[in-house]
């Protein structure tokens, strides 16, 4: 095969700091965000600012903004374990580019897990020693 871009070539993360390619069909989106095009769907009716641009052919194309937003998405839903409505309500608060911006949202929680246990440990020591 041509080592020209092929438009059949799975997307990887790589791409989706492509400036060249603008934008990314549902299928190439899911691949690179893990997240099936079924839940993407989903998460556009769920959050209607989210909707991405759509061709003639009505298919959704997503830009590089919309892959972020989805990334955001995900780490909200599945690694920060809120609900849709408290995401949703979240978001309104920040807003979606301060929340792009931030690595983890500011919930107390630490970024290093490990940081966390130690503190806990520490904060226990300190009340068995007032007992």
């Amino acid at each position: 095969m041509d080592e020209l871009t092929d438009s059949t070539q799975q997307p990887t993360a790589s791409d989706a700091a492509n400036p060249e390619k603008r934008y990314y069909r549902i299928g190439e989106v899911a691949k690179l965000t893990g997240v099936k095009p079924h839940v993407l769907r989903y998460w556009e009716s769920e959050f209607r600012w989210m909707a991405p641009a759509k061709s003639r052919t009505r298919q959704r194309m997503y830009r590089h903004r919309d892959i972020e937003v989805v990334r955001l998405l995900q780490r909200l839903l599945h690694e920060e374990r809120f609900t849709i409505a408290g995401a949703r309500r979240k978001l309104r608060e920040m807003g979606i580019a301060r929340a792009l911006d931030k690595p983890q949202l500011d919930l107390g929680l630490d970024v290093d897990p490990l940081a966390s246990l130690r503190r806990i440990r520490e904060e226990l020591k300190a009340i068995r020693q007032m007992l």
